[in-house]
Formats: C-alpha cells, structure tokens, sequence
C-alpha cells in the first residue's frame, strides 16, 4: 500500500513539474515576444533621430542589445521588406515599405480624415500649433500635430504621450469628469515634476482644475516645456471624447489668450457638429 502511495505521489510531482515547466516556457516566451517588439519599434526610431543609415555595431549601440540580437531582428525585417543592406558598407536603412503602411492606416482613420479640416482652419486661424488627442489611462496621447507655420513655434509629433497633470489636453480631460471621479483621479497622479512651472500640489491642481471649468479651457504655462503655453478643451466627435489644443510660446500665447481661446471653442464647436445631421 505504502509502494502504491509512493508511486502515485512520484507521478503527480513529474506530472506537476511538466505543467510548471510548460507554463514557464510559455510566459517566457510572451516576454520574449513583447522584448522583440520594443526593440523593433526602437530601431525606427533609432533610424528617425540619426537620419541616416548605420552599420549592425551602431544599431547595438543604439538599442543597448547585443549584436546577435540585433542580427536576427534585421535579418528577420530584411526578409520582410522593411531594411536594405548596402553592398558597399553593409549599412542598413530602412524601406519606404513602413511608410506605405503608415501612409494606408492614416488614410483610412475616419476621425481623422473627418478633423484635419477643422483643425486646418484653427492652425490658420491662430498661426499656432494644433493638437489632437485623447486619454489613454492615466496620460494623454497626441493623434495628430498641425505645427503652426511661423520660425518660433510648438513641435510634437504624433503618438507622443504626455502627463495628465501638466499638460492643458490633460488638465482638460480631468475636468470633463465629474467631482468624485476627478479627485479620485487626482489622488492617485503621480504629479512629478517636469520643470519649475509644473503643479505637484493635489489641492492647487484642483483649484486650476475649477478655474478651467468655470472657464471653459484650461492653461498650462510652462508646466511640461518650458516657455511653452497650451490652451486645450475636450470635444465629442462622433462618441468619442477628443481632446484639442493650441500650443506656442509662452509670452506670445500670454499676450493673445482671449483671442486665442475663442477661436478653441469654436472649434470645438464645429467638431461637435461633424457627423450630426439636420
């Protein structure tokens, strides 16, 4: 009986460590995957701040991986169509392949074939850079950047993430909620600190939140780039809550606010309108 026993505990302890085995292998190889993914997306933008080609060394040093890594991971994009190799140096640069899809998903995002013309005209209007965004979680995401066209002038790019704190499209997102979910919200923001300007005190953040709200817009003065003013609102296009800015420097901005916050809300306005039928 006993020799039984032992057997059959023997059996459920192998037949434990195959499962745990398997389930080991199994998330290793998620964080496998999720590590290959970071570092594809580092390696454009490793191309995108040189500007120009760099050899298998220069792209290990750029991702801060080692060179067998990095080979794979361009051997694998070579293979797909999205890196060259120059026969000459063996510099690598990419295709325009990503940019031809790149170039396919904008032309079919609906809102935003839908708001460029509105966001045109306040670009126009303000001479100012425009943003479009909308939260994601705790921080906001920039979908669309319209510089302004003058020398001295705001510049983002699309995708870039910013704090909810001390961001005005971010400020702008807290005051659309209502009083409980705001503080709850608030309670919990990491508020760090991003320049001198920057508001890190949970009850001075809520009185510029109410001063936003009585308003209707909310400000940042040089609280996440310095000498850098945004005025921003939230609109709702098509369901969806966007958040639209006007960002440029700080004294010009100061100077032109009333003006300037205006032509905010009647943008908003329109992009209210889009989709609505009479």
């Amino acid at each position: 009986m006993l020799s039984y026993w032992l057997g059959a505990e023997k059996a459920r302890v192998r037949c434990l460590t195959r499962l745990f085995s398997r389930r080991k292998t199994f998330f290793m190889s998620m964080n496998d995957g999720v590590k290959t993914a970071i570092r594809t997306v580092n390696l454009f933008e490793a191309f995108s701040r040189r500007k120009g080609p760099m050899t298998l060394t220069q792209i290990a040093e750029a991702l801060s991986a080692p060179i067998s890594s990095c080979h794979g991971l361009v051997r694998t994009l070579s293979a797909k169509g999205y890196l060259y190799t120059s026969e000459r140096n063996r510099a690598i640069y990419p295709t325009k392949r990503l940019l031809e899809i790149a170039n396919t998903i904008a032309a079919h995002d609906a809102v935003l074939e839908s708001t460029v013309p509105v966001l045109e005209t306040l670009r126009d209007e303000t001479n100012e850079t425009i943003l479009l965004g909308r939260r994601q979680g705790e921080t906001i995401l920039y979908l669309d950047v319209l510089e302004g066209h003058q020398t001295v002038r705001y510049s983002a790019g699309a995708g870039d993430i910013k704090p909810m704190h001390s961001s005005a499209m971010g400020k702008a997102f807290l005051g659309r909620l209502d009083a409980g979910e705001r503080a709850a919200l608030v309670a919990r923001l990491p508020l760090d600190l991003y320049t001198p300007n920057t508001i890190t005190e949970r009850a001075t953040l809520e009185a510029d939140l109410a001063d936003g709200i009585a308003k209707g817009y909310f400000i940042t003065r040089g609280e996440n780039v310095v000498d850098v003013m945004g005025l921003a609102t939230t609109a709702d296009v098509y369901g969806e809550i966007m958040g639209v800015a006007i960002a440029g420097p700080l004294m010009r901005m100061m100077v032109g606010e009333a003006k300037l916050a205006a032509m905010l809300l009647s943008a908003r306005t329109r992009l209210e309108t889009l989709g609505v039928r009479s």
